[in-house]
C-alpha cells in the first residue's frame, strides 16, 4: 500500500464545498469553553460536510487564532450562527422541524449503536464526493442569517467566564422541557454537545427529542467533547449518506 499525495485525495475548493450537499446534521455547542476543541469540531464538520456549527453562551466564535490552530480552516468552510442562550438555538430548530439529540448520559439514553435513522426515511442527499448539487438548508425563520463572515451586530464578542448560577428557590420555568412532535419524515437532525466539565445543561436535556450517549467500558466514562463530536458525526454520515 502507498499513502495518497494531497492532490490524489479530491478534495473540494472552498466554492465546491459551499454549493455540494450537505449531510442534514447541525453541531449545537453548549458553553464549550476551549478554543481549541471548538475548533476541532470545525475540522470534522468540514470533514463529513456538517450543515452548520451552533455556537451557545460561553462558546467562543470565529476568527480567533486558537480556533484556527485546529480548525485548519474549516471555521470558513462551514457555516455558524451564534446563540446567547443554547435553548434559543434548540427553539429555532424546533421551529425548523429539526430532530434534537442531545449526547448525554441521561436515564432511558439511547446507545449510539441503536441509532436507527431509517424509521425517519425523508432524505434526499446526493453526498457523491463529486457532487456539487445546490444545498437546501432547512427554513430559516430567525432575522439573524446563518453566515460564517458575522458583523460585529450579529455575532457579539463571545462571552469569555461562566454565567452566574441561578441562586433564587425560585425554579426556572421559562422552558418548560417541550417535547417536539415532529411530522414523518424527519429530514434534518441536531446533535448538542455540552460543556467539558458540566455537559449538557438539564434545561436543554429537558428540551431534546431524545439523548444519544456512547457506551464506554474504562474508569472515566468521559470522553473529550471534540472526540464525542466526531464519533457521533461519523455515526449520521454511515447512516444518511453511505447506503
Amino acid at each position: 500500500m502507498r499513502k495518497l499525495r494531497t492532490i490524489e485525495m479530491n478534495r473540494l475548493s472552498l466554492e465546491e464545498f459551499k454549493e455540494a450537499d450537505k449531510l442534514p446534521l447541525i453541531v449545537v455547542l453548549d458553553d464549550v469553553r476551549s478554543l481549541y476543541n471548538v475548533g476541532s469540531v470545525f475540522r470534522s464538520a468540514d470533514a463529513f460536510r456538517v450543515e452548520a456549527v451552533y455556537l451557545c453562551g460561553i462558546t467562543a466564535t470565529p476568527p480567533n487564532a486558537e480556533i484556527h490552530k485546529t480548525a485548519l480552516g474549516g471555521e470558513d468552510s462551514v457555516d455558524w450562527r451564534y446563540f446567547e442562550r443554547t435553548e434559543d438555538a434548540i427553539e429555532e430548530l424546533h421551529r425548523q422541524g429539526v430532530f434534537v439529540y442531545s449526547v448525554e448520559q441521561v436515564e432511558g439514553s439511547t446507545k449510539l449503536q441503536e441509532l436507527n435513522t431509517s424509521v425517519h426515511d425523508g432524505l434526499n442527499v446526493n453526498y457523491n464526493q463529486h457532487s456539487l448539487n445546490t444545498h437546501h438548508p432547512p427554513h430559516n425563520t430567525s432575522s439573524t442569517p446563518i453566515t460564517q463572515h458575522p458583523t460585529h451586530h450579529q455575532h457579539p464578542t463571545p462571552i469569555t467566564h461562566h454565567p452566574t448560577p441561578n441562586t433564587s428557590s425560585t425554579p426556572n420555568t421559562q422552558h418548560p422541557s417541550p417535547i417536539t412532535h415532529h411530522p414523518s419524515p424527519i429530514t434534518h437532525y441536531a446533535i448538542v454537545m455540552g460543556n467539558e466539565v458540566k455537559g449538557v445543561k438539564q434545561s436543554v436535556v429537558d428540551m431534546s427529542d431524545g439523548c444519544l450517549e456512547i457506551p464506554q467500558f474504562g474508569t472515566k466514562h468521559s470522553l473529550n467533547v471534540s472526540v464525542t463530536t466526531g464519533i457521533v458525526i461519523w455515526e449520521f454520515a454511515r447512516q444518511l449518506l453511505m447506503k
